[in-house]
């Protein structure tokens, strides 16, 4: 039996983005009230919404590209299909604070709690469950993060991505910066804005799906990221 745990945020408007990235905006293109040569309807029904949003939307994945100018033309639409389907482990940091960094020993006695090791093409979830305690609130973008050299020991690791909660892999302004640098020295990525991490904790390894769009020249993509559980 699959059991399937969705692991992605809603897209809509209004929704939190990371600072100044572009806002959602949603709106209906086409009503079926028009296809119908309706006049004047008393309600649009959608046939077609319109949607403005960035490559970072809710829950992406970063492309090479995004990690700094001499990655140029590493997009997400050149990057391997197999970076974004891989077998994945949790790990439980649901202890840390805002802004709090989660350091290489720490990442190393989780996975000891765990039961699990971390292996060559995995993705790699922290759950610190700052979604549930923060999301849409004041603290949103104050979340814990990695510190630059937990980023440089897990690609290392030669793993495929790792993936967080917060809208930002590293605390900004202490790590988050470095944070994708090296990720694209060691080429490697990450995911952001995930959900439903408390929901793998204690479950073992599980089949990690996140396809992007296929973007031509794309820095990200949305993505509808998954962890399948056979049983």
């Amino acid at each position: 039996m699959i059991e399937i745990i969705d692991l992605s945020q809603e897209i809509y408007e209004g929704m939190p983005v990371y600072k100044d990235l572009p806002q959602v905006k949603m709106n209906i293109h086409n009503s079926h009230e028009e296809w119908n040569g309706i006049k004047n309807p008393k309600k649009r029904t959608a046939a077609v919404h319109k949607l403005e949003l960035g490559e970072h939307t809710g829950t992406h994945v970063d492309a090479i590209n995004h990690m700094a100018q001499q990655y140029e033309g590493q997009s997400i639409d050149k990057m391997p299909l197999s970076t974004f389907y891989t077998e994945g482990i949790c790990l439980d940091f649901s202890h840390k604070n805002l802004r709090e960094l989660i350091e290489t020993h720490e990442i190393e006695d989780a996975c000891i709690q765990a039961g699990v090791t971390i292996k060559k093409g995995d993705t790699v979830l922290l759950y610190t469950d700052h979604y549930r305690r923060n999301f849409n609130t004041k603290n949103w973008s104050n979340g814990p993060g990695i510190t630059t050299e937990s980023a440089r020991w897990l690609g290392q690791k030669k793993i495929a991505a790792f993936g967080v909660e917060t809208m930002s892999p590293g605390v900004p302004g202490i790590s988050n910066k470095e944070v994708h640098h090296i990720c694209g020295e060691l080429n490697f990525t990450h995911y952001e804005n995930l959900i439903n991490l408390h929901l793998l904790i204690g479950k073992g390894r599980f089949r990690f799906i996140g396809l992007p769009l296929k973007i031509r020249g794309g820095t990200g993509s949305p993505v509808r990221a998954i962890a399948v559980f056979e049983n």
